[in-house]
């Protein structure tokens, strides 16, 4: 018998075989397909769920700042608060999100440390600014930050690690705004946590640093703010604050540097006399910088924001008990915005600070 009858002979048996088939059996089948269909429809369903307008990054954002000045308190200093957000605002100018209602704010704390919020909320510490020595290097810090919200890196990693289960824990009832809620939680946790993987931190290294060189920066500012941040921290028996989750210091070093060889940034402005006229903080060691027991990662956003009292549960120095001396550093008691305002003309007259 020739061979494409006996294939088609074979296709006829097993048909025929399927069709004398008991209906149940049948109807199993196609219950099973049915069931595959509305998992796989369920599933899209709860990825979309997951992807969030502008506004509500904004509001995500807002709530997650609002644990962060709880937990740290806010400088008191309109000068500072300006100086910064004449800087952050040159940068985020030349983001690839310039239209986002930046904010910046700058956390009442010994600690060394930065903290990126979606929708463009950037924190970073009284301790960073103390150790800072340079206006390109707030710009490589401040960058870095930017990138993390540009990049959605944030959100991309809780709707890609915990997404559905946030769904999945409120049930398939949960109005949009629980959903924001529980999200907010997880990403207040990771933002103080500093949960990035490698590859998102090298991305807002790199995209940092061209950011800063756009904005007339020189671009290893970042670098060189880190390796004086790694010399500190070289005594510390964990990675401390900044460092919890980053890609080991000497990589970032190293590929900063590598990338602006290859892109071959050029830009030249250090800044360091309006630098060091606007920030007058001097550091504090990484053993004295004094710590509180309760990191207050479980308070509700409204709990946080309806209470300024801080714990009561300080220690003297870092060098007095484990942890992370920076993320679990002592705050502030005011949470308070401090409000202030940049005008087009303003940021005009300091682009020219950066280039003359």
């Amino acid at each position: 018998m020739p061979m494409r009858l006996t294939r088609t002979l074979s296709v006829v048996v097993v048909v025929m075989c399927a069709l004398a088939a008991p209906l149940s059996a049948q109807l199993g089948q196609l219950g099973k397909a049915k069931s595959a269909l509305d998992k796989g429809q369920k599933a899209t369903d709860a990825i979309n769920s997951l992807i969030f307008t502008d506004a509500e990054e904004q509001q995500l954002g807002q709530q997650v700042s609002d644990k962060l000045r709880v937990r740290y308190g806010v400088v008191q200093d309109k000068a500072v608060h300006k100086y910064v957000t004449l800087v952050g605002s040159v940068l985020a100018q030349a983001s690839s999100r310039p239209a986002l209602p930046w904010k910046f704010i700058v956390l009442d704390t010994d600690g060394v440390n930065a903290y990126a919020a979606p929708g463009g909320f950037i924190h970073i510490t009284r301790g960073a600014l103390s150790l800072l020595q340079n206006e390109s290097e707030l710009a490589g810090m401040l960058g870095h930050e930017i990138a993390h919200v540009t990049e959605k890196h944030t959100i991309d990693a809780i709707r890609k690690s915990n997404g559905e289960k946030i769904l999945t824990d409120l049930g398939g009832s949960a109005t949009r705004t629980q959903i924001l809620g529980a999200f907010a939680d997880k990403l207040y946790e990771n933002v103080f946590q500093g949960v990035y993987d490698r590859g998102d931190e090298l991305d807002a290294d790199d995209k940092g640093s061209a950011v800063a060189n756009k904005a007339g920066y020189a671009p290893g500012g970042l670098g060189a703010f880190l390796t004086r941040l790694d010399e500190r921290n070289k005594d510390q028996p964990e990675r401390n604050g900044l460092f919890a989750s980053h890609p080991d210091t000497k990589e970032r070093i190293d590929k900063l540097a590598k990338g602006i060889t290859a892109r071959k940034l050029s830009s030249a402005a250090i800044v360091a006399g309006r630098y060091k006229a606007s920030i007058t903080y001097k550091p504090v060691p990484v053993t004295q910088v004094a710590q509180v027991a309760d990191s207050k990662l479980g308070m509700s956003t409204q709990a946080a924001i309806g209470s300024e009292k801080k714990s009561s549960s300080t220690v003297a120095s870092a060098g007095a008990r484990g942890g992370v001396p920076d993320r679990d550093a002592k705050g502030g008691s005011n949470p308070a915005i401090v409000i202030v305002t940049v005008t087009k003309a303003e940021i005009a007259e300091f682009i020219k600070g950066i280039a003359g």
